[in-house]
């Protein structure tokens, strides 16, 4: 088990999914139970994932949570370029956000990766015991 509130991708996917909240506040009123319920969604999806994998007895179980917060990143993003696309972002707001979005889909694809690595040297020195 991890303790989530240690670890650097729930940290920094907490911050993100409130610069978020922010972005959003002024989206058009019609877009309130469209656009804006979406990303929200996939915002909380992120932190919420990495915190209830990080419970989990094996790092096989904190990878498959990992996965889904990958997948909500990406989500995420995706939602961000269409609100560019319909003029609901500033360029200039739109690319930090992006920035920020990308540097967290890293964090916890580096994260996923150096826990199956972990595993299987793990795997590997049971092997020469057994």
């Amino acid at each position: 088990m991890h303790n989530f509130k240690e670890l650097k991708i729930w940290q920094k996917s907490r911050v993100l999914t409130k610069k978020i909240y922010l972005l959003i506040k002024d989206y058009p009123e019609e877009e309130k139970f469209g656009l804006v319920s979406q990303i929200r969604r996939s915002a909380i999806s992120i932190p919420s994932n990495i915190a209830e994998g990080s419970g989990r007895n094996s790092d096989r179980d904190f990878r498959r949570f990992l996965n889904i917060a990958l997948s909500s990143a990406f989500e995420l993003e995706t939602q961000i370029i269409l609100s560019f696309d319909l003029d609901y972002l500033l360029e200039i707001d739109y690319l930090k956000i992006s920035e920020e979005i990308q540097e967290v889909q890293k964090m916890i694809f580096g994260f996923r990766k150096s826990l199956s690595k972990v595993n299987k040297s793990y795997n590997f020195l049971l092997s020469l015991l057994f």
